[in-house]
């Protein structure tokens, strides 16, 4: 089926949404046959109109779970003919229908928020911003996690185990001796035989919980901390929202590129970036830090971001990658230790290894952000292979 086939069937005011957004039927199609295909297959079912009747919206929130566009992990033709479809369900919603369906209240403010589709929107005077009003959501679930059992009980129940198996050792002999006093004794021979056995599985035993106790591998972030252990990745911010508990806090919905879906990130900039500043943003994330709670919610990476030379006030800035960077690429420092290294899976917190790396990141006088190496001196430029990642106007700044 073709795109013109695929949009015909769409209402006039979503017909004219897509076709202004896509530059006539010439953007957004899908960068390949397959995408081109599940692009125009979503585009007819959105036309049909099935996938937004209320009957079948449930079904939708469980399709939309682990996804940020409906159709491939990029903004194409699909995401704006499903908003069309979708604009007038959700525009007659409920607050407690909005929480009921998060998925589906998630990526239609995503979609409703792309500036290509909020400006031809805008331009056609159609399908006004919907506003969520999240105040009387219900409140996030904290759960305590289970504290992790210690090495002492263990080491009393390896004790325990071992006084059965003395006892019962002992309860053996015990009923072997009467056995052997009735029968009138044993011969030598076989008392020797006996004995060998038992000493042969003893030593075999032994030497099994030696085994168990052999050192482990060395971990793999032993020695000096270098810059290339740490994880950087380009990410794009899909939907971000005031935490509801903390004033000063972002939840973002954080694209890295991965199968899984966006991940979650809570970050401190509400009073140094405007949530609008926010939206649609590609960035710098540090992926391997140990995930954190943050006033109940749980945290699984960081934006790399500038601070100004004269502190916070000074201003805060997102590192940008470079134009033409997709989610998911490698960013990575310059030079030959380390362009080729491979990061740690996560970062240990007691080892501070991005503590002890952090006071050498910084922009240089280009803007462009590099960790210059204290002992050398040399400069490594954090980039990645479309070209340098930079601050907006921050000269000077350090990063974290």
């Amino acid at each position: 089926m073709s795109f013109q086939s695929a949009i015909a069937n769409l209402s006039a005011s979503t017909k004219d949404l897509v076709l202004k957004v896509t530059a006539n039927g010439t953007e957004l199609l899908g960068q390949t046959e397959a995408d081109q295909a599940s692009v125009n297959g979503w585009i007819e079912k959105a036309a049909q109109g099935d996938i937004v009747k209320e009957g079948n919206l449930k079904s939708l929130n469980e399709t939309l779970t682990p996804k940020t566009y409906i159709a491939t992990n990029y903004l194409t033709a699909a995401d704006v003919a499903l908003y069309g479809a979708l604009h007038p369900v959700v525009a007659g919603l409920k607050s407690q229908d909005y929480y009921a369906l998060p998925s589906v209240t998630r990526y239609f403010d995503h979609i409703q928020s792309r500036p290509a589709v909020r400006s031809s929107a805008d331009a056609l005077q159609q399908f006004p911003t919907v506003a969520f009003d999240l105040k009387g959501a219900p409140s996030v679930e904290r759960k305590v996690e289970p504290k992790k059992k210690e090495k002492k009980p263990a080491a009393a129940e390896g004790a325990a185990s071992a006084t059965e198996a003395s006892a019962d050792r002992k309860g053996k002999k015990a009923e072997k001796a009467p056995a052997a006093a009735a029968e009138g004794g044993e011969k030598p021979q076989q008392q020797k035989k006996e004995k060998k056995e038992k000493k042969g599985q003893e030593e075999g035993s032994s030497k099994k919980k030696e085994k168990n106790k052999a050192p482990a591998a060395p971990a793999a972030d032993e020695g000096e901390p270098v810059p290339s252990m740490i994880d950087l990745r380009v990410g794009h911010i899909v939907d971000v929202m005031k935490h509801p508990d903390a004033d000063g806090l972002y939840i973002e919905q954080i694209d890295i590129g991965e199968e899984t879906g966006p991940r979650t990130v809570v970050s401190g900039l509400v009073n140094y970036i405007p949530i609008e500043d926010m939206r649609d943003k590609y960035l710098v994330a540090v992926c391997n830090l140990k995930p954190a709670n943050m006033r109940g919610v749980k945290s699984f990476a960081m934006v790399l971001c500038a601070t100004s030379k004269d502190g916070k006030e000074g201003g805060i800035e997102l590192i940008q990658p470079p134009e033409g960077s997709k989610p998911g690429d490698r960013v990575y420092f310059e030079g030959e230790d380390y362009e080729s290294a491979t990061p740690l899976s996560q970062l240990n917190p007691k080892k501070k290894i991005f503590e002890a790396i952090q006071p050498g990141f910084i922009t240089l006088d280009t803007k462009e952000a590099a960790w210059i190496n204290p002992a050398t001196k040399s400069v490594h430029k954090i980039r990645t292979t479309n070209g340098v990642c930079v601050a907006p106007t921050l000269v000077g700044a350090s990063l974290s």
